[in-house]
């Protein structure tokens, strides 16, 4: 086949002028790389009957196999959507003072297992925990990699191969597919089903026990609402039972606060210091939703089942980095300062005045109009998203961008640079001031114009026949 025949070596290919630059700037392997597979791709389309590939077309496509090796990942962008916590992006970003210490630690060696005063080996379990148990009351902490490992790590320690109590309201399903039932199985425990799903009461807790159960989990429907004719037991009442039946309670918090999310409109989330205070056991709660720091999960509780926990063999196989630990540290300073208002961004997103993001809105609205953009402003809600407070939404204006092919347009937000996330409504672009970072705004602005530019261009060459 000519084709075939026709086509570069990968030698020839990797010397093609268009990619000396990647070559200076990647070296002569990776280009020799991206020019095999640009040629075994043209290969495997010749075979399938395609075109023939010129060798500026074969260069092209191995410069942009280069690109995208190349490209951080995961890489940075800008959050327009209005979505907090929006799991898929990353959830919380940090604030600035965590982000340098996780920037710090990971340059350079640390204490994260030595004791600098004894001169020995130390623990990182103990790092965080006289933060952690002086902001939530507990007896003891234990950091582990996120919290679904927090609560498979309480299962296993505490009750492999035993059963244990949970109300079949509360078998919640959490992002990707992980449902508790599955992660019981996997900490070998076993699940005894308590009460209907829309009622459970304290009688059906005691109907369930059986010799073999070993706790009492309670698990915070952060991602759902059942509404209507309902009934649940609260942690009071767990607490009583398990005192009764001599079981620990857990309550799996899911999202879990430091601060009261009703003082600002919303539902009120459960807060880790009320569930400790209350007399659960043990608590877990994640560290990168409304926490507001890197993705860990946190247990505090009773001190002896806090040091059962830690010496199980799983705790190693879940143990965090030291860039985990110095970024919550640090998280967590801003809360025990009183200052997680002011340099929490997830915290300054939830507080922010309606009035403050109109007139952000307005003035992205006003430069963009500069530039030749139509855009309006609509009033609209954000949302806190990443499992936590369900069907909570706060006010906030949004830039609406008018123009044909929505779609388009978002997708050419998406492939810009930096990536510009935002939401389709009422068959408009728009984008939420809520959840766009302080010095992201600039970005944001020439992103936009580079894309509305580029699909009124594609817009035309199709209305015109020219592809």
């Amino acid at each position: 086949m000519s084709a075939l025949r026709d086509l570069p070596s990968v030698h020839a290919l990797a010397g093609h002028p268009l990619l000396a630059p990647a070559e200076a700037r990647c070296g002569h392997a990776l280009v020799v790389d991206a020019a095999r597979a640009a040629v075994d791709a043209a290969r495997a389309a010749a075979l399938e009957g395609g075109a023939p590939a010129d060798p500026d077309s074969l260069a092209q496509d191995a410069l942009r196999r280069l690109e995208g090796w190349l490209a951080p990942r995961p890489r940075p962008l800008v959050n327009a959507t209005g979505v907090v916590l929006h799991t898929n992006l990353g959830r919380a970003p940090l604030s600035a003072e965590a982000a340098e210490a996780m920037r710090a630690v990971v340059a350079a060696y640390s204490d994260l297992e030595y004791e600098l005063e004894a001169g020995l080996r130390g623990s990182r379990h103990g790092l965080l925990e006289p933060l952690l148990v002086r902001l939530t009351g507990a007896e003891a902490a234990l950091v582990v990699n996120n919290n679904a490992g927090a609560t498979l790590l309480v299962l296993s320690a505490l009750a492999e191969g035993r059963g244990v109590l949970v109300s079949r309201g509360q078998l919640v399903e959490i992002g990707g597919g992980f449902r508790i039932p599955s992660v019981l199985a996997a900490g070998g425990a076993r699940l005894v089903e308590v009460g209907s799903t829309n009622r459970t009461y304290l009688e059906d807790y005691r109907a369930a026990l059986e010799d073999d159960v070993a706790l009492v989990l309670r698990v915070h429907a952060s991602n759902y609402r059942i509404v209507g004719f309902t009934h649940d037991v609260s942690l009071a009442e767990l607490v009583a039972f398990g005192a009764e039946a001599g079981l620990p309670v857990v309550d799996d918090l899911g999202s879990g606060s430091l601060l009261d999310t009703a003082a600002f409109g919303l539902a009120a989330e459960p807060m880790v210091p009320e569930s400790v205070a209350a007399g659960a056991s043990l608590v877990t709660f994640s560290g990168d939703k409304l926490l507001g720091g890197p993705q860990a999960g946190v247990i505090v509780g009773r001190a002896e089942l806090v040091g059962l926990l830690r010496r199980h063999p799983l705790a190693r196989a879940l143990r965090p980095g030291k860039d985990t630990l110095a970024g919550l540290h640090a998280t967590l300073l801003h809360y025990a300062r009183g200052e997680a208002l002011a340099r929490v961004p997830v915290w300054q997103m939830i507080s922010a005045a309606p009035d403050d993001l109109a007139r952000r809105a307005a003035g992205w609205r006003d430069a963009l109009a500069g530039a030749g953009v139509a855009a309006r402003l609509v009033a609209g809600h954000s949302t806190i998203g990443g499992g936590s407070l369900p069907g909570e939404t706060l006010p906030t204006t949004l830039v609406a961008i008018d123009g044909p092919g929505p779609d388009a347009l978002a997708a050419a937000l998406r492939a810009g640079d930096p990536p510009i996330v935002a939401r389709i409504a009422d068959g408009a672009v728009v984008l939420d001031p809520r959840t766009v970072l302080a010095g992201q705004d600039e970005g944001l602005l020439e992103g936009v114009g580079r894309a509305t530019a580029l699909t009124a261009k594609r817009a035309k060459n199709a209305k015109n026949g020219n592809g």
